[in-house]
């Protein structure tokens, strides 16, 4: 296992993590400050103008502000449950960074079960929420918690299935040979219906909109975090947009390619980390852009979408991708039909949607206060 300058294993461990630490606070700030520019675009705004060139410094002054904000906690908050729950909500998110290739053979650990590790952290950070809700003794906050927790665990089983259905086709459980894997042609060819699956439940998993009903502010007031305030609502805050860097992360390695595709190995390691940036940036504009694009949905709409359709697909795709790989057949044809069926799985999906929404529903009929009074 190769180390930092040859220190010893544990050492070298911590300063990588805190490498990443430090360097995924900056990312956060830059992604705030992307995020309300290319919102202000497509609502034709400015979005942050004053402070500091072009708005380059809002995000350092709101972290400022919210360091120097006072730590309020209400009265009859559980002090324990209030004060830990921002940092199992905080620490999961960033350990799921151990196991993310930033360019072949860079990131902080190499694991044989990477897919299977970051699975297993990004689902703690759920316990950090009920937490929030239970202690801070608030109807809203309690109620924000528990859409917290039926969301997650109606989006992660379709999520976990559609990394499961990539992880058959790599025939490894291992993101950095999952990226290896991709040097020719990237997996989203060949299972597109997991990278459909996989994008709309991570918008789900990090509670953006449409899939944002834990924290609406107009059912809910703010969701679980309502009570927060200062360092430990920046806590909640920074850990929503790690979420996403680490996601988009994620899907750019084992869905497009990652730091393998095109010719990540031919020409080294500053295009391996350019090519890694440039298709997690591109998830996290599609990100943004959905946010500006689709209302928030219903609680029924939601759980309705995953249990009745995202979740039977995803059981039906990785039982497709079974029988094809089972038989063993010759590489092009196998993938071919790969590529056939998830693809046939995509427009089944869309169309289930569209049919959804187009539908023609029943009018609620008018009657007067005469006749409702008979």
């Amino acid at each position: 296992m190769s180390t930092l300058f040859g220190l010893p294993v544990a050492l070298d461990a911590l300063i990588r993590v805190l490498i990443i630490v430090g360097v995924m606070t900056v990312v956060v700030m830059g992604l705030i400050y992307i995020e309300r520019k290319v919102l202000a675009r497509f609502q034709q705004r400015l979005g942050p103008t004053r402070t500091g060139p072009m708005g380059l410094l809002q995000s350092v002054a709101d972290a400022l502000k919210l360091v120097a904000k006072e730590d309020v906690r209400p009265t009859n908050a559980d002090p324990w449950v209030f004060e830990l729950a921002p940092f199992l909500v905080f620490v999961p998110t960033f350990l799921g960074f151990v196991v993310v290739p930033f360019a072949l053979a860079w990131s902080v650990r190499d694991l044989d079960l990477g897919l299977f590790y970051i699975l297993a952290v990004s689902s703690v950070n759920i316990i950090g929420w009920v937490m929030a809700g239970w202690a801070s003794d608030n109807r809203y906050a309690m109620l924000g918690a528990l859409r917290a927790v039926a969301q997650s665990i109606s989006y992660e089983l379709p999520l976990v299935m559609a990394l499961i259905a990539v992880a058959m086709v790599a025939d490894s459980l291992n993101i950095s040979e999952i990226v290896r894997g991709q040097a020719v042609v990237p997996n989203i060819v060949w299972q597109p219906l997991p990278f459909l699956m996989f994008f709309i439940c991570m918008l789900a998993e990090m509670n953006r909109p449409p899939f944002d009903i834990p924290v609406g502010e107009s059912e809910v007031v703010g969701g679980p975090y309502v009570e927060y305030s200062g360092i430990r609502w920046s806590m909640f805050f920074l850990a929503e947009y790690a979420s996403m860097f680490i996601m988009a992360l994620l899907g750019a390695a084992v869905f497009l390619g990652g730091s393998a595709w095109p010719l990540g190995e031919q020409l080294g390691l500053p295009w391996q980390i350019l090519l890694t940036v440039v298709k997690a940036g591109a998830i996290i504009f599609v990100v943004i852009w959905t946010r500006a694009s689709f209302p928030r949905l219903r609680i029924d709409q939601l759980m309705s979408f995953s249990w009745k359709l995202l979740l039977p697909v995803s059981f039906a795709q990785i039982m497709v991708n079974g029988l094809i790989l089972v038989y063993d057949l010759p590489y092009g044809m196998s993938h071919t039909l790969l590529a056939v069926c998830s693809a046939a799985g995509v427009l089944f999906v869309a169309s289930a949607i569209n049919r959804s929404v187009t539908r023609p529903r029943p009018r609620p009929v008018l009657i007067s206060r005469s006749e409702a009074a008979r």
